[in-house]
């Protein structure tokens, strides 16, 4: 089996794929004069991957080709180029080598690595949730390489279990990380925001810069780590939504959970490396994959000496929650300090903070006009004022604003004294004013507080007691899009928008997501199905590949599935991975040769293997002993099960009998008769000799039955 993947397509792998590439431009053709492209093991969404032969060098390689889109574009090319160069000069035991890059005919490519094996994702699917020892041993090399990599002023970008390949045991059982400086030749000059651009990378792992203003650095690799290091401890990611978009903004807005929360008896320094290496604000994270390396070496420690908890590594490893300075502070400071400060852990909340997932209006305002004459205006909008943090509003933990301060109005050199009337305008204008006060925190009362009520909490319950509950609070109840849940029974109420204890206006609607229960899918019928239909049979279910597992099969063709591991009908949770038996054909049989064996025992052999033998002739020979095998046919050669083989067997020498009317005969017509009868005469004289010359007697006597050239005595008178 090869396991070389690109992206989170599920791969064609194994003997299967030769029906896949059969039809492939690519499969036979020479790259550059050296490369000879093979199977296709590995499809993705910016590249394939195939088998190849290097001919020059008479080694296996794997060749990664764009996709003919991105390839097709000079300036990707030449960027693509660059990216290569600065990856082939990372030399690391942990990273997949690159060995060359090319472009024939339109086609741009990598040539790389062979590594045979499977990929992180694989084990994650077959040993998730494992142990904190595993998985930080695990995750261990993948830091390592990209520590390397970020020494050398490389960074990754799209670090994700599919880019990690673990070596089979008998290669050596290295873990290694594949695609360095792929992700930034497509996404160099491209601003990859969530409202404008394309996101490179696997949305799981983006760090929230990524998706905010598509900036990298070497912290994003660390955060990309983190929440691998997280699936490992739990076997789910941390952030899970209906469409790419709605995870992406989850990392913007929403901590990774501690992996304790899912696995209990997780140590609490571990949660704390999994928070700090996943924090949302990158400030907080380790600096580059060095110092996360390191820190992983003392949890490992912690872990190998069996400790439960280390208040002290702990609190040295967590993140510490910060706010912007106080506006009067950065006036202070000046227009430049963003310094941050350190806030204790209860007064800190959820982010509140706008990002571009937020409503359109929002991004109506620039942060450097704050402090600096009001706020700037887009698309002729009126400009609005900034809104002063008041009591219950959680300050936001990240982007520092900049702010300069208000100069005060300069006093007067000189100040005298001046007369002034009295006027009777002051008192009635002092009256409207607090009417004007009133009536404004009246409204603002209204707007504010009276017409709002809490929404209940509903969840749990089924979908007709939420909406009498809701009925009671004099709220409205509506459908929202039913999710599945390994927790909340079917039917009953997994989630409401808005959540329980929020503010919702009185006869307002309240949105009820339905659970449908624990998501489970039936492994189909794959039998009689090519490996490839099999796939794609099991991606259309949810559930994932496992691996190809060839068998010898008398009835099903090759290339064909015999069954699948667990069998068609078993219930699984998604993605898990479902193993495919296939069939190699009818086994072959060398045939041997018995010929001088006896042929009972030659004909045992040969059925015991499946094959059919027939004894069609049997004959004297005198050099064969009886019972045993004169010939053979086919006497060598590959048959399968049912062939047929025939067998001569040979009856022995041919018996003759001695001639019975010997007696009283003359010595030379008898020897005469026993010599045309076959048979090697010998003539010896008798006790009772007198010269005669007459036969009296024949060893062995006449009728005796003997093989043709035994010797018979006659014996004369």
């Amino acid at each position: 089996m090869q396991s070389y993947r690109d992206a989170p397509a599920r791969g064609d792998r194994g003997a299967g794929v030769a029906d896949a590439t059969r039809h492939d431009a690519l499969t036979g053709r020479l790259l550059d004069g050296r490369y000879l492209v093979g199977a296709r093991i590995a499809r993705g969404g910016m590249a394939s991957v195939y088998e190849a032969t290097d001919t020059r060098l008479d080694r296996l390689v794997a060749v990664k080709v764009m996709h003919s889109g991105l390839g097709d574009d000079d300036e990707f090319a030449a960027r693509f180029v660059r990216e290569a160069r600065s990856a082939a000069r990372l030399s690391h035991p942990h990273v997949v080598g690159v060995f060359d890059q090319g472009e024939d005919d339109g086609v741009v490519f990598l040539a790389m690595e062979y590594v045979p094996g499977q990929t992180l994702r694989d084990v994650v699917r077959a040993e998730a949730p494992m142990r904190p020892a595993r998985a930080l041993a695990l995750i261990e090399p993948v830091v390592s390489a990209l520590a390397a990599a970020h020494r050398a002023g490389l960074i990754h970008r799209d670090v994700k279990p599919e880019n990690v390949l673990i070596e089979d045991p008998e290669a050596g059982g290295r873990v290694k990380v594949a695609d360095f400086g792929l992700a930034k030749a497509v996404s160099a000059d491209t601003q990859h925001t969530v409202t404008g651009g394309v996101l490179i990378g696997t949305v799981s792992y983006l760090a929230p810069e990524l998706v905010v203003d598509g900036r990298a650095d070497a912290r994003a690799d660390v955060y990309a780590a983190g929440v691998m290091l997280y699936e490992l401890l739990t076997g789910a990611k941390p952030h899970e939504g209906e469409s790419p978009i709605a995870v992406a903004y989850k990392h913007v807005h929403t901590d990774v959970p501690a992996p304790s929360a899912a696995v209990p008896g997780i140590a609490p320094y571990v949660d704390a490396l999994v928070a700090r290496a996943t924090s949302r604000d990158r400030t907080q994270r380790p600096a580059d994959a060095g110092v996360l390396l390191h820190q992983i070496h003392r949890v490992a420690q912690a872990v190998r000496d069996g400790v439960d908890d280390d208040p002290e590594l702990t609190a040295d490893l967590a993140p510490r929650p910060v706010r912007d300075l106080d506006l009067e502070e950065r006036a202070d400071r000046g227009p430049d300090a963003t310094v941050p400060v350190i806030l204790p852990s209860s007064a800190v909340g959820n982010d509140t903070a706008s990002d571009p997932f937020d409503a359109v209006d929002l991004a109506n305002y620039r942060n450097d006009s704050f402090g600096s004459g009001g706020f700037e205006t887009v698309a002729g909008r009126p400009p609005q004022p900034p809104a002063e943090p008041g009591p219950g509003i959680v300050l936001r933990d990240h982007d520092p604003v900049t702010v300069s301060p208000t100069p005060l109005p300069k006093r007067p050199a000189t100040l005298r004294p001046v007369r002034q009337r009295r006027s009777r305008k002051g008192p009635i204008l002092f009256v409207l004013a607090l009417l004007l006060v009133i009536a404004g925190g009246a409204g603002a009362y209204w707007f504010g507080v009276a017409r709002y009520t809490t929404t209940p909490g509903v969840i749990g319950l089924s979908q007709a007691k939420a909406e009498a509950t809701l009925a009671e609070a004099g709220l409205e109840a509506r459908d929202g899009t039913p999710a599945y849940s390994e927790t909340v029974p079917a039917g009953e109420v997994l989630a409401t928008d808005p959540e329980p204890g929020s503010r919702v206006v009185d006869a307002g609607t309240v949105t009820l997501v339905l659970s449908l229960g624990k998501e489970r899918y039936d492994v189909p019928q794959l039998k009689g199905m090519t490996e490839d239909q099999a796939q794609d049979a099991l991606a259309e279910t949810s559930l994932g590949f496992g691996k190809s597992v060839e068998r010898w099969n008398e009835s099903v063709p090759e290339g064909e599935v015999i069954r699948s591991d667990p069998e068609s009908g078993t219930t699984l949770k998604p993605d898990a991975a479902v193993d495919l038996i296939v069939s190699k054909g009818p086994q072959p049989i060398k045939v041997k040769d018995w010929t001088g064996m006896d042929a009972d025992e030659a004909v045992d052999a040969m059925n015991a293997k499946g094959l059919e033998v027939e004894v069609v002739d049997e004959e004297y020979d005198d050099s064969v002993p009886e019972g045993h095998v004169l010939a053979q046919s086919p006497a060598s050669g590959t048959l399968h099960r049912g062939d047929r083989v025939d067998l001569t067997v040979s009856l022995g020498p041919q018996l003759i009998a001695v001639p019975d009317n010997l007696i009283a005969m003359g010595v030379e017509n008898a020897k005469a008769a026993v010599e045309a009868a076959g048979f090697e005469v010998s003539v010896v004289n008798g006790p009772a000799y007198i010269g005669l010359g007459y036969v009296i007697d024949v060893d062995p006597g006449g009728g005796t039955m003997l093989p043709k050239g035994s010797t018979v005595t006659l014996i004369l008178v």
